[in-house]
């Protein structure tokens, strides 16, 4: 099961992997995405490619629990809207219940959460149904300490977990993670998890809100090969148009590959960049506010003639035209 995340899970990244000596355009560059990715924190994000972003950080700072270092800086509501609206629930217990029954629309698919009681205690943990590959040990470290960082909001900053289950080996990364998250860790686990004290679970929370409703916008699912081009092709078209040879590496294919698949659901690699470019340009557009020959830039193209020309073919008329009429639309307000 191919996962995806929003660029938000990657928390304060730049700032910790800069923090330690490292160069976070390096590893953006190693792992072949835009570092315009980092300013654009609703994005949807394949998951295997955040697990080897932190992979390459890991690597750039020398530290082999990036993902549990990373995790000390992360703030549950920064996860975007999904992150605010848990953190909004009355309880902890209601916080955890809106995660663990939303998080795979509104902010990470392919993620189990899930609570159990063992005694006097709860046991709260996170397993990814995606395969991953390198990298999936760091986030497995960073799952983990979203989720301590979700209980302590409700259980007070001074709060410790009162066991770690990691996933890692042997007793010598137990002890090492023990310095990170400052608790007990017990290795060889099946899936990361934390155990607190079954009482918090009623702790209230500091700013109850938002009532049942949702986490914001749903995280569009890519279904299909088409639909995996056009999540990775959102990303590229960050810093210029993608090339079907780079995405046919993001899926672990070849070029010839995906060019097969495609043509079995009735599409090829243009069709759906093309969809991705209409979209994006009508949405510009439309909303105002940005030089046409912007748009034309971000959306890779070499200059607004090419840009219009293609505009006219996905819909019959300019740029020009479509701004107008939103803009007209505006002024006359509901009808």
């Amino acid at each position: 099961m191919r996962g995806y995340t929003r660029a938000s899970a990657l928390g304060p990244i730049a700032e910790v992997v800069e923090g330690r000596g490292g160069s976070i355009e390096r590893v953006f560059r190693n792992v072949d995405l835009p570092l315009a990715l980092l300013d654009n924190p609703e994005m949807a994000l394949p998951l295997q490619e955040q697990f080897r972003v932190l992979s390459a950080a890991g690597r750039e700072t020398g530290d082999a629990f990036f993902g549990a270092t990373l995790g000390r800086e992360v703030k549950a509501a920064k996860l975007s809207d999904f992150g605010r609206w848990i953190g909004e629930a009355p309880t902890l217990a209601g916080s955890i219940d809106r995660a663990n029954r939303c998080l795979n629309r509104y902010l990470q698919t392919a993620t189990d959460l899930t609570l159990r009681m063992r005694g006097d205690r709860a046991c709260w943990s996170i397993g990814f149904l995606d395969p991953g590959g390198d990298g999936r040990f760091q986030n497995e470290l960073l799952g983990v300490s979203y989720l301590i960082d979700a209980v302590r909001f409700y259980a007070g900053p001074g709060w410790r977990p009162a066991l770690v289950h990691a996933t890692c080996a042997g007793r010598a990364e137990a002890a090492a993670l023990e310095r990170v998250f400052g608790a007990p860790v017990r290795h060889g686990a099946r899936v990361s998890a934390v155990e607190f004290d079954l009482s918090l679970l009623a702790a209230p929370g500091p700013q109850a809100g938002r009532a049942e409703g949702g986490g914001g916008a749903e995280l569009p699912l890519a279904r299909g090969p088409a639909g995996e081009v056009a999540a990775l092709a959102a990303i590229a078209l960050l810093e210029g148009q993608p090339r079907i040879d780079w995405a046919a590496g993001k899926l672990g294919m070849s070029r010839r590959s995906l060019q097969r698949v495609l043509d079995r659901e009735g599409v090829s690699f243009r069709d759906v960049l093309d969809g991705m470019l209409r979209d994006r340009a009508l949405e510009m557009v439309r909303a105002g506010g940005v030089p046409l020959t912007d748009i034309a830039q971000r959306l890779g193209y070499s200059d607004a003639a090419h840009f219009s020309r293609a505009f006219r073919r996905w819909t019959g008329t300019t740029p020009s035209e479509v701004r107008a009429r939103a803009a007209a639309g505006r002024l006359r307000g509901p009808q």
